[in-house]
């Protein structure tokens, strides 16, 4: 999510700033939200993994079960900012 927000910075010349909540704030913040069990535990669990390396795949898995190469950050940024 930091890529992200600093690629949003660079391509709107904004500062976009993203903080990384800890998981219990996280799980607190869904729960608050009104989220039903047992997704406030569920989804920062996740975010966890991920940041740990979880999805990360030098294998070009994600080019194949799609049927063409992923799309750079920069350019769905870019595509994102064209469509708001």
């Amino acid at each position: 999510m930091t890529e992200l927000a600093a690629e949003i910075s660079r391509q709107t010349g904004k500062d976009i700033p993203y903080k990384d909540l800890p998981s219990a704030d996280y799980t607190a913040a869904l729960t608050q939200a009104g989220l039903p069990a047992p997704w406030p535990e569920a989804l920062p669990s996740f975010d966890v993994e991920a940041a740990k390396g979880a999805l990360f795949d030098d294998s070009r898995q994600l080019s194949k079960l799609i049927g063409r190469p992923t799309t750079p950050l920069s350019d769905s940024v870019a595509v994102a900012l064209q469509q708001a």
